[in-house]
């Protein structure tokens, strides 16, 4: 569905000296500023299938996104999205595709979002009984019927990010782009577009790439990830190697009933931090030294009270972004 082979984008700006002379100067000699967004990018994705994008702001995640939409053109390399090139920006091409970004709208704010859904049927050439079914449809699953004669500029955050789901979604696109949806939801708004993509997805079985800075969206959808770091490719695979990258860890917390010192030789040269001045601690560990580490410090230490967790996943992300040597381990 998704193909890019060694695609690339590169920015070129330029330098200017302060004042008139600087302004001046810039009409007969300017320096350029070579910045590259997206390097030797190479996908391949199935139909299907929902994939993460992660990585840190300024990676090239939206500059990817907006290459695989036809919105900006690739400097060099090639990618073909659902049998079409997206710089060419086809009708059939449009057709295929839906992009919803968290912090744009493509409703109008001034009208009712019906109003809205009407200019978007004759913009995709929806026919009227398909148009009905899929409001209808979509308006139940989201819980939005009632709002749909409501301005747009008066609805709530998430109640317009439901819309715009919606919106992206009326004229069935094979592939759709979500590029931080749940950007500023609180957490029941977050977890109700999850499902509604999750279970639209299992319906219809399109094509989905997502981005988003909450790893709970990337690991409630997706199976497949891909890592991207200074616009090159650091990981492409299942979730479940991305998770492992670090070993078989576990963070466990413990809490004292007075605050401990970490002097002790049993802490030397452990990855532990202290929390709570010093009434907690989270102890990065094996799985394997699990049972015999925590005796030793439940037999020793004031403990109160334990717990594990897995390491999260925006841990394992941060480890990798300081140290991409892990991931050739």
């Amino acid at each position: 569905m998704i193909k890019a082979d060694k695609l690339t984008k590169k920015f070129t700006t330029y330098k200017k000296e302060p004042g008139l002379s600087g302004a001046i100067k810039s009409f007969y000699q300017r320096d350029a500023i070579h910045k590259y967004a997206v390097k030797d990018f190479d996908l391949d994705i199935k139909s299907g299938e929902i994939i993460g994008l992660l990585g840190p702001n300024g990676a090239g995640k939206t500059t990817l996104m907006k290459m695989f939409t036809g919105i900006i053109v690739p400097s060099s390399g090639e990618i073909v999205v659902a049998g079409h090139v997206p710089s060419k920006r086809e009708k059939a091409f449009r057709k295929k595709i839906a992009l919803v970004m968290g912090q744009k709208s493509q409703l109008w704010w001034d009208i009712p979002a019906l109003d809205s859904f009407l200019l978007l049927q004759k913009y995709y050439e929806v026919p009227d009984s398909k148009f009905n079914k899929k409001i209808n449809e979509m308006g139940e699953m989201l819980g939005v019927t009632e709002l749909f004669d409501v301005h747009v500029r008066k609805l709530s955050l998430g109640e317009r990010m439901k819309l715009e789901l919606m919106a992206s979604l009326l004229h069935e696109p094979e592939v759709l782009f979500l590029d931080e949806p749940t950007i500023g939801l609180d957490l029941i708004a977050q977890e109700n577009i999850r499902n509604f993509i999750k279970e639209y997805h299992e319906e219809n079985n399109l094509t989905v790439i997502l981005t988003s800075h909450y790893m709970q969206d990337v690991q409630a959808l997706c199976k497949d990830l891909v890592l991207i770091a200074g616009g090159e490719k650091a990981f492409d695979g299942p979730l479940k190697s991305f998770e492992k990258v670090l070993g078989h860890k576990k963070s466990v917390y413990f809490t004292f009933k007075d605050a401990i010192s970490l002097d002790d030789q049993f802490f030397k040269e452990k990855d532990v931090q202290v929390l709570k001045g010093g009434r907690e601690i989270e102890l990065k560990i094996d799985e394997s030294d699990l049972r015999d580490l925590s005796s030793h410090i439940i037999q020793n230490y004031p403990v109160i009270d334990f717990h594990t967790e897995k390491i999260p996943i925006e841990k394992v992300m941060k480890s990798i972004m300081k140290n991409p040597e892990i991931l050739n381990q």
